[in-house]
């Protein structure tokens, strides 16, 4: 695989020295080997301070592969099971109409309650307490379970209060107890960054100054839940803050992450296989958009190949970044970035090539 690393660093190297990019990151395991460890381009374009491998960066919804395996793994510990009502861990989650949901529908964004309620903005994400209460409270949108809307930060709270609830433990300290110590990632994989660790951070920037009104009209959920920004990602408190639908980490992490998860040390085949399986299908009323969704992943590659199929799994976030696992081939990828664009143009041309070099069409 040497090859794909020189030309996964070849085309990151462009976009930075075009200025499509500012500062970059991606990492590759296949088979559980690091066949891609590339960095490109400056972590904070203030200093001039350059991306290493070990420069974490706010991921916004990448993050969300974190969430959703630390879901897997409360099933895995036997505490609770996919079907699990809410309401037995949660009893106040209930009111209006939701005692049907489960842990299911959380995983796979059918739960309801798409949007945070009136009232909650960026300010408070860092009141556990006070954003779990008034999502417990909220009226949900559909009845649970029987549409799907992509829940932007709902979904953490949902998850993340099922799990403190189940568990006795918040997710920041899961996160650290049940993945990064496990695997060696701890300091390069956070809910929550310590104090000591934010001078290592990439700062991100705003590629140019963003709309305010959600894509094609949709107003179901607020601008802030849509459009990331870079103040929001640069933020202390967002990042000192456990708040599991968005994550802070390193490319290397996080792929090492999905790459213990592929190979079995962290779930076994048989749940892997249920977790990965079509959950949910049809249409996102969020996005109005066709989905594919397993256990707390969209399913399918972007910019795959028809023929493809889907055995590919993880989040793309808000800006660009890309997570992905393909049990198919073994592959764990991910990509971060310190430009916040509108699109995911740049993910799209690695994951193709990586795609490419380990699986090439017949």
């Amino acid at each position: 695989m040497a090859s794909l690393q020189q030309k996964v660093q070849d085309v990151l190297d462009d976009l930075v020295d075009t200025g499509a990019e500012t500062g970059l990151q991606v990492a590759v395991y296949h088979r559980g080997a690091l066949v891609v460890d590339a960095v490109a381009g400056v972590a904070d374009g203030r200093t001039g301070r350059r991306v290493t491998a070990e420069t974490p960066f706010f991921g916004f919804s990448a993050g969300k592969v974190v969430t959703s395996l630390i879901a897997h793994l409360l099933v895995e510990s036997g505490v609770v099971v996919y079907d699990t009502p809410v309401v037995d861990l949660w009893p106040e989650f209930g009111a209006h109409g939701k005692a049907t949901a489960t842990l299911r529908h959380v995983l796979t964004h059918s739960v309801g309650v798409p949007a945070m309620p009136r009232g909650i903005g960026p300010a408070d994400l860092s009141d556990w307490s006070r954003v779990c209460g008034a999502i417990a409270d909220a009226e949900p949108r559909w009845r649970p379970g029987t549409r799907t809307g992509y829940h932007s930060f709902t979904f953490g709270f949902l998850v993340g209060e099922v799990a403190r609830r189940a568990a006795g433990k918040p997710m920041r300290q899961l996160l650290r107890e049940w993945i990064a110590v496990p695997l060696g990632l701890d300091g390069d994989l956070f809910f929550g960054v310590p104090a000591t660790d934010l001078a290592r951070l990439a700062r991100l920037e705003d590629v140019a100054p963003q709309p305010v009104v959600p894509p094609d009209g949709n107003a179901m959920l607020a601008p802030w839940e849509l459009r990331p920004t870079a103040a929001m990602g640069n933020s202390h408190e967002i990042l000192q803050a456990d708040i599991p639908s968005v994550g802070t980490f390193t490319a290397r992490a996080i792929a090492a992450m999905n790459a213990a998860l592929l190979d079995g040390r962290l779930i076994d085949a048989h749940r892997l296989d249920e977790v990965t399986a079509v959950a949910f299908e049809g249409t996102d009323l969020v996005f109005g958009n066709h989905v594919r969704l397993a256990l707390g992943y969209p399913l399918g590659r972007i910019g795959a190949r028809p023929d493809e199929g889907l055995t590919t799994f993880g989040w793309v976030g808000g800006g660009g970044s890309y997570v992905y696992a393909d049990t198919a081939t073994g592959t764990s990828f991910a990509m971060t970035k310190t430009r916040l664009t509108p699109h995911f143009d740049t993910a799209q041309r690695l994951a193709d090539l990586t795609a490419a070099e380990i699986d090439p069409p017949a």
